[in-house]
C-alpha cells in the first residue's frame, strides 16, 4: 500500500535544557537521591535553614492571626448587608455603614421581609464578632506589653497598635536579618531580578513571604503615606512611575524602619525630627 509516511511527531522538551538538576523535575527521585543531594547541599553549605518561634512568640502570633482571620470573617458579613441593599436597589449613603450613623440609616432603611430577617440577621452576627475581636486585641495588648520595640514602631504614623503588633508577632526576633533589606525580602516586598550575560529584568514584587506583614506594610502608608519622613517619597515616586508603584516602595521603606526599631527600640531619625522641631 502506498501513501504518505505518518508525520514525526516532536517529542515535548526535547529542544531544551535538560531539567535532570532540578530538585522537583528529576526523572528519578527516591529517598537515596534525596539523601545524597541533602548531602551536598550541606557540604556546599547552600542547606536552606528554618527559624522556629519560641512559644511566646508563637503565643502571640496565635492570636494574632486569630483576630485577622475574626476580622476577615466580619468582613464577609458586611459585604453581604451590602449584597442585600443591592438585591432591593438601596445605594449606601455613608462610606462606613455600619458606624453609628450607618446603623441608624439600617434601622430606618424599608426592606422586604426576607431581607429583613437576612440582614437583622447579619447585624446581630456581626455585634457578636466586633465583641470577640475587641477580646482578642485586649489580649495581644496585655501581652506586648512593656515590649520595647512594639512600643516604638507605634511613633511611626499609621502604625497603631494593631498593625504593630502583627509585625511584632509575625516577625519575632528581628536580629535574625542580617540588615532591613533581608526583612523586605523576606516578606515579599523585594521586587524580582532575573540576570543573565547583559540581560537584566526587574518585575514586581516576588509576594513570597509572610502575607500578614506585607498587608500591615501596604496598610499602613494607605492613609497618611508613612507621614512626614516618608511622604516626600511617595509623591516623587508616584509623579514618576504612579501611585501603585509608589505604595510598594513607601511600604518598602515603612518595614525599614521597623526594623531598627525592632532592633533598637527606637526610630532615631524621627527622634532627630522632633529634636529639630
Amino acid at each position: 500500500m502506498g501513501g504518505r509516511p505518518p508525520p514525526r511527531r516532536r517529542v515535548p522538551g526535547a529542544s531544551r535544557a535538560p531539567v535532570g538538576h532540578d530538585w522537583g523535575n528529576r526523572r528519578v527521585k527516591n529517598d537515596e537521591r534525596d539523601a545524597r543531594d541533602l548531602a551536598d547541599l550541606l557540604r556546599l553549605g547552600r542547606l536552606a535553614e528554618a527559624w522556629i518561634a519560641p512559644p511566646a512568640v508563637r503565643e502571640v502570633r496565635e492570636v494574632v492571626r486569630y483576630r485577622a482571620k475574626l476580622v476577615q470573617l466580619r468582613s464577609g458579613l458586611k459585604a453581604q448587608v451590602h449584597a442585600v441593599m443591592g438585591k432591593e436597589g438601596v445605594l449606601p449613603t455613608l462610606t462606613d455603614m455600619f458606624c453609628p450613623a450607618g446603623q441608624r440609616e439600617l434601622d430606618r432603611m424599608e426592606l422586604g421581609d426576607v431581607y429583613v430577617i437576612r440582614v437583622e440577621s447579619l447585624r446581630d452576627l456581626i455585634e457578636l464578632y466586633d465583641r470577640e475581636v475587641a477580646m482578642v486585641e485586649r489580649k495581644i495588648h496585655q501581652l506586648l506589653r512593656g515590649d520595647r520595640g512594639y512600643e516604638a514602631i507605634q511613633a511611626l504614623n499609621g502604625v497603631g497598635r494593631t498593625i504593630a503588633a502583627i509585625f511584632v508577632a509575625e516577625i519575632g526576633d528581628v536580629h535574625r536579618f542580617p540588615s532591613p533589606e533581608s526583612l523586605c525580602s523576606w516578606a515579599g516586598l523585594a521586587p524580582r531580578h532575573r540576570e543573565s550575560d547583559t540581560k537584566v529584568v526587574r518585575g514586581g514584587i516576588t509576594k513570597m513571604g509572610s502575607r500578614l506583614v506585607r498587608w500591615a506594610a501596604l496598610e499602613a502608608i494607605v492613609r497618611y503615606h508613612g507621614g512626614s519622613w516618608l511622604q516626600r517619597d511617595f509623591h516623587r515616586i508616584a509623579n514618576r512611575r504612579g501611585k501603585n508603584k509608589a505604595r510598594v516602595a513607601v511600604a518598602r521603606k515603612l518595614l525599614t524602619l521597623v526594623y531598627y526599631g525592632l532592633r533598637d527600640g527606637e526610630i532615631r531619625c524621627l527622634r532627630a525630627d522632633r529634636e529639630a522641631a
